[in-house]
This record gives structure tokens, C-alpha cells and sequence, in this order.
């Protein structure tokens, strides 16, 4: 497989000073270009993209049983090392951010055993971060 590039991902909020907050001061992302309409965020060396979306205009809501926890769908997060994953679970913590799934770990003692936790952008996005202490498993069967 080659190098993996980063990711460009652009979603919908309906708020876009409240997303902004939320990314930048929350998560601790870097602000880039922006306008009236959208902002660019390094998200984890990733290029996420905020777009201001009518709060009355349908978004995908939904969710997956996996591991015996509602997942919601559609989301979308990074994958951390182990110990980055540690202590960004424990500053949004100290945050106060509303966990959908609080941190754990899933599939404990099975092949992909990872640490997970799902939140909320102020938006409705919902989002996952991982980590893997065997980053091989990330595929594994």
C-alpha cells in the first residue's frame, strides 16, 4: 500500500461560530483558510472542512449495534496511538464534552481490540476516535 496521504472531508453545520469554537478550542485543531460559508481545520494532519448547512434541511441520523453500544451513523474520527488517545480522552473530559459512547475498550481480548469513544460536535456531527495498542490489528479479521 502506499503512503497514506491525508484525508479531506468536508461536512454540514448549522452553526458555523459554534463549530468553530468546538473544533478549534475543544478538539485543539488548527485553524486555516476560512469564509462567511466554511472553515478549514488540520484535524489530526487531515484537512476537515466545516460548511454551513440550514439547521431545517435533513441530516443522516441513524445508528449500528456494535460491541453492544448504538453506534451512530454517519461518523468519522481518527485513529490515535495508544497514549494520545489516553490523554485526549481525559482532556475533553475535563472539557465536560457529552460522550455518546464514553471512552472504553471494545472487543477486549478478541482480534481489532481497541479503545473508542463517540461525541457531538454542537452540530449533531458525531464523531469516533480509536486507538489500537497493536496498531496491525486496525485490519484485522
Amino acid at each position: 500500500m502506499h503512503k497514506i496521504q491525508p484525508f479531506h472531508l468536508a461536512i454540514p453545520v448549522d452553526d458555523l461560530e459554534k463549530a468553530r469554537i468546538f473544533y478549534r478550542d475543544t478538539l485543539g485543531c488548527e485553524e486555516g483558510r476560512s469564509s462567511d460559508h466554511w472553515v478549514d481545520f488540520n484535524f489530526f494532519g487531515h484537512q476537515l472542512v466545516i460548511h454551513y448547512k440550514a439547521a431545517d434541511e435533513p441530516k443522516n441520523t441513524g445508528s449500528n449495534p456494535v460491541d453492544g453500544k448504538d453506534v451512530p451513523i454517519p461518523h468519522f474520527g481518527v485513529v490515535l496511538d495508544w497514549d494520545t488517545f489516553q490523554k485526549f480522552s481525559e482532556e475533553l473530559k475535563r472539557k465536560n464534552v457529552k460522550f455518546v459512547i464514553e471512552p472504553y475498550i471494545r472487543f477486549e481480548g478478541q482480534v481489532g481490540e481497541q479503545a473508542t469513544m463517540f461525541f457531538k460536535d454542537p452540530c449533531g456531527n458525531a464523531l469516533e476516535f480509536k486507538a489500537f495498542q497493536n496498531i496491525d490489528q486496525l485490519f484485522a479479521k
